[in-house]
C-alpha cells in the first residue's frame, strides 16, 4: 500500500469505504440468505477465472455475469454484499490491496446497476415467463449503468497511479477498449440467463453457467495467445535481420517508436500508430534476402551489388505479405526508400503517390541511422540529424513527416543508442556505408556518389 501514489491510496480507501457504507445502510430486507451464500459462490468462480490481456496491463473476467445475475436474484444491495464478501476467497494471486479495491469496486458497481434495474421496473427474484420479454428493459438498463460505472472507477484508478493520462480522443486505442467492453457486457448479458435458468431449476443453475464461462475463458485466451505469438514472431524477424549486421542491433525497434512518434504528432488513430510501430519493426526484413557479404561490404558496391540492395523492400514485402494483420504497414515495407522527387527506390513513386506509412518510415529511418553510431562514423547529434533531414524536405523526405519528427523529439527526447562494441575476434567484416544514412550516400563503383 505505502508503494502506491498518496492519490490512490485515498482513492482505493473511499471506493471501499463507500461500498461497506452502502451495504451496511441497506435495506436488507427480501434477500434470501441461501441465495445470498451462493451469489458468493459465483463470484468467486468468475473472479478467479479473469484472463490478462496481451499487454499484461488490462484483464476482463466473466465476474459481469455474476453481478448481473446478483442485481436480478438478490437486488443493488445483494450484489453490493456479495462482490465485497467474495473478494477474499477469489483464488487468484493478489494482494490484500487488490482484493479490496477490486471487492469494493465490484460493489459498487453491481450497487448502481441494481437501482437501474429497480427504477426501471424490475424486481428483486428470480424471473418467471411472465417477466419476459419486459424484463430486457430494466436488465439492459443495468447493464449499461454496470459498465459506465465500472469504467469510470477503473478509469480514475489508473489516472491516480500514473498508468493513463488524459488524451485527444483520437489518440485512445478505441478497439481495445471496445473488446473489453463488448466482452463485458457480453458477460453482462450472460446474468440474465443465469437468473432465468435459477428461476426453473434453483441453485443448481451455477453448474449449468460455468461451462460456458469456462469455454468463454478459453476462447478468450486462444485471441490473447495469438495477438501474443504475431508480436514474437515481429521481434524474432527483427533479430534475424540484424544479426546480419551487429551495428545495426536495436535499428528496427527505434525506428517503430519513431514512427510512432511521428503518427501520434500527425493526429493518427491508435489503431493506425499500432499498425505503423509494426511496419518500423519489420521495414528493413527484406535485407534477410540480400546477401551478408553485399550488406557489410567495406568498400564501394557494384552495380549488381547496389541493385541487390535497392531489391531489400520489395523482398521486405514478398516476406511478410501473408500476414494479415500487417494491413497498411505493408506499404510502408514496400516504399521506405521512396524519395519526395522520384529518384527513390524501388518504384520511383514521387510526392504523395508514396503511401503515409512510407513517407513516415523513411524519416524515422534516416533520423536513427544519423543518431547512431556506425563503423565508419560516431553517431550525429540531434541536431545535426534535424538539420540533415531538413536539407533532404521536398526532395527525399516529407516535409510534413520531418516537422512532425523535430517537434515530438523536442517534446518528449529521444534516447541515442550506445554504440555497438564490435566482435573482438578480427572475424567480423564491417560496412563502411549504409543505405538508410542521408549524409553519406551509398558509393557505387563507376558512378559518382549517390
Amino acid at each position: 500500500m505505502r508503494a502506491l501514489p498518496i492519490a490512490a491510496r485515498v482513492y482505493i480507501g473511499l471506493v471501499v469505504l463507500s461500498a461497506v457504507a452502502v451495504i451496511v445502510i441497506g435495506p436488507h430486507a427480501g434477500i434470501d440468505p441461501a441465495t445470498l451464500a451462493l451469489v458468493v459462490v459465483l463470484y468467486v468462480v468468475t473472479e478467479s477465472i479473469s484472463t490478462t490481456m496481451h499487454n499484461s496491463k488490462a484483464g476482463i473476467s466473466p465476474s459481469a455475469a455474476a453481478s448481473l445475475a446478483a442485481v436480478v436474484l438478490v437486488g443493488p444491495i445483494g450484489a453490493a454484499a456479495g462482490a465485497l464478501c467474495s473478494a477474499p476467497f477469489v483464488l487468484r494471486r493478489q494482494n490484500i490491496v487488490k482484493r479490496l479495491f477490486n471487492g469494493g469496486q465490484l460493489a459498487l458497481v453491481g450497487y448502481a446497476a441494481g437501482h437501474a434495474f429497480l427504477a426501471l421496473g424490475g424486481g428483486i427474484g428470480a424471473p418467471d415467463r411472465t417477466d419476459f420479454p419486459w424484463i430486457l428493459v430494466p436488465f439492459c438498463a443495468a447493464l449499461v449503468v454496470y459498465g459506465v460505472a465500472n469504467a469510470l472507477l477503473m478509469g480514475c484508478l489508473m489516472w491516480c497511479l500514473g498508468v493513463v493520462h488524459l488524451q485527444p480522443p483520437r489518440r485512445v486505442r478505441w478497439r481495445t477498449l471496445a473488446t473489453l467492453e463488448g466482452a463485458s457486457l457480453g458477460y453482462g448479458m450472460l446474468g440474465l440467463f443465469i437468473a432465468a435458468v435459477w428461476g426453473v431449476i434453483g441453485a443448481p443453475a451455477i453448474l449449468l453457467v460455468l461451462l460456458p464461462l469456462f469455454i468463454a475463458r478459453w476462447a478468450f485466451d486462444q485471441c490473447i495467445a495469438e495477438q501474443r505469438a504475431h508480436e514474437a514472431t515481429l521481434a524474432t524477424l527483427c533479430q534475424a535481420v540484424e544479426t546480419k549486421d551487429y551495428y545495426t542491433r536495436g535499428h528496427c525497434m527505434r525506428v517503430s517508436r519513431g514512427a510512432g512518434m511521428i503518427a501520434q504528432q500527425l493526429g493518427m488513430h491508435a489503431e493506425r500508430v499500432q499498425t505503423i510501430r509494426y511496419a518500423g519493426m519489420l521495414h528493413d526484413v527484406g535485407k534477410l534476402g540480400v546477401p551478408t557479404k553485399v550488406l557489410q561490404k567495406p568498400d564501394k558496391l557494384t552495380e549488381e551489388e547496389f541493385a541487390a540492395i535497392q531489391l531489400h523492400p520489395m523482398r521486405g514485402y514478398e516476406i511478410v505479405r501473408e500476414i494479415g494483420f500487417l494491413d497498411e504497414a505493408l506499404a510502408g515495407i514496400m516504399h521506405h526508400h521512396e524519395r519526395m522527387d522520384g529518384r527513390g527506390y524501388p518504384m520511383g513513386l514521387a510526392g504523395t503517390d508514396i503511401p503515409e506509412f512510407a513517407r513516415i518510415i523513411s524519416v524515422a529511418d534516416a533520423f536513427d541511422c544519423m543518431t547512431s553510431t556506425r563503423s565508419y562514423r560516431k553517431a550525429r547529434s540531434i541536431e545535426e540529424a534535424f538539420a540533415e533531414l531538413r536539407r533532404g524536405s521536398g526532395t527525399q523526405f516529407d516535409p510534413t513527416m520531418v516537422a512532425a519528427l523535430i517537434t515530438a523529439v523536442d517534446r518528449d527526447g529521444w534516447e541515442l543508442p550506445d554504440a555497438v562494441e564490435p566482435p573482438g575476434d578480427d572475424s567480423a567484416v564491417v560496412a563502411q556505408q549504409d543505405h538508410d544514412d542521408p549524409s553519406v550516400p551509398l558509393r557505387v563503383a563507376g558512378e559518382a556518389e549517390r
